[in-house]
């Protein structure tokens, strides 16, 4: 519960609170981490006159399971000794958007960050998602917190009634919580600096963890991905 993968997957949960902070913060409402939202707001938003965020919801849903399905392709081709490769697609990903807001943005609009770099963001936090994978599924979900919450009850009440062990729900809320800390850390940077300082300082962390897993955690071996 507590080693190198779940000390990680702290990390990257946070990191997923942060780049979802910038999006809602920076935005119209868009959201990169949620897309039961995004779902939702794909159907209800024709009915009440806000069909352009409809389209830009269905954009978002398409550029995140992009980014998973590129994430599991070069798993499964190119990072067979890189098991958290993925990281390294998200930082490209933050870096494009970074790059393209940073020369798109209009002084006149405010600092609100544009769809397109947002769709890159999406794209980044689906390939995420593919950080942790057993036996060709994903074990651990970066930015899903729904299923995350509901097996946390169920540990919680095994726990109590006395059939089970901490480590039944604790993981889960440890990586729950990791990733208000994140939202936490955007909502409070978001008081000093903009949507593009945000997404910058989203780059520079996913880099640094870039590094961190290249040189150093995916030198134990590579994890199952079959």
């Amino acid at each position: 519960m507590f080693d190198n993968e779940a000390r990680l997957s702290w990390v990257l949960a946070a990191l997923a609170g942060v780049i979802g902070a910038a999006a809602l913060l920076h935005t119209s409402g868009y959201f990169v981490t949620f897309m039961t939202g995004n779902s939702e707001r794909a159907i209800v938003n024709w009915f009440d006159g806000q069909s352009g965020m409809a389209l830009s919801a269905i954009g978002l849903i398409i550029s995140f399971v992009a980014g998973v399905f590129v994430a599991s392709w070069c798993r499964r081709h190119f990072w067979t000794q890189h098991p958290h490769g993925p990281v390294l697609l998200t930082t490209a990903s933050l870096a494009v958007a970074t790059t393209i807001d940073y020369f798109s943005v209009d002084p006149m609009s405010g600092p609100d960050l544009d769809l397109l770099p947002i769709l890159f963001v999406a794209f980044g936090t689906g390939a995420l998602n593919t950080s942790f994978v057993k036996d060709g599924e994903v074990s651990v979900p970066i930015t899903y917190y729904t299923g995350s919450l509901v097996k946390m009850g169920q540990g919680l009440e095994r726990h109590l009634a006395g059939g089970g062990t901490p480590a039944d729900w604790l993981g889960y809320f440890l990586i729950w919580a990791s990733f208000l800390f994140g939202g936490l850390i955007g909502g409070l940077i978001n008081m000093i600096t903009d949507g593009l300082g945000l997404l910058l300082l989203s780059t520079v962390v996913c880099l640094v963890v870039t590094g961190y897993t290249y040189l150093h955690l995916d030198r134990h071996g590579p994890l199952p991905t079959e």
